[in-house]
């Protein structure tokens, strides 16, 4: 999307850091609340890695399915269920330290070693959108399963 530019990696470490470390505070967090509104900033520099990596459909489905949809849900279901401030965890669970550092051991272990032993090639980029080709394929090749499941969610909408 960006080209192959000093703007371009600094852009990509941004989004990177917005995508990541919010998922450190959610893991630390106590309030819910709190940790949806972390989850939205993850799930943004997530939208932001895809637009970077030129999957302009995949990045503006994750604004508007899981950011705009599935999280203001969430939110607005606890904010609207829960009276007061509801604590995720009363005590620390201190057994489980040494098997979490243990799986993460091991699962780090296991990515190092499988991204050593890839040989990486830069793929080429693609200039065009993505949008255009996947909205061609749905509405001439794709209109029978498209239109099933549009009938299928309006049920589920009046059903509900």
């Amino acid at each position: 999307m960006f080209g192959s530019s000093v703007y371009a990696e600094i852009v990509f470490w941004l989004f990177a850091a917005v995508a990541v470390l919010p998922g450190l505070a959610i893991l630390s967090g106590r309030d819910i609340v709190r940790q949806a509104f972390w989850l939205l900033l993850s799930l943004t520099g997530f939208a932001g890695l895809y637009l970077c990596l030129g999957a302009d459909f995949l990045g503006f489905t994750q604004v508007i399915v899981y950011i705009g949809g599935i999280l203001i849900l969430f939110l607005f279901g606890v904010m609207l269920t829960q009276k007061g401030d509801v604590p995720i965890k009363e005590e620390a669970g201190h057994g489980l330290v040494v098997p979490g550092i243990a799986a993460g051991t091991f699962t780090a272990c296991i990515l190092l070693y499988a991204a050593l032993l890839t040989p990486w090639k830069e793929a080429p980029r693609v200039a065009d959108t993505t949008v255009e080709a996947i909205g061609g394929k749905v509405m001439s090749t794709f209109i029978l399963p498209f239109e099933v499941v549009s009938v299928l969610l309006l049920v589920a909408l009046v059903g509900a």
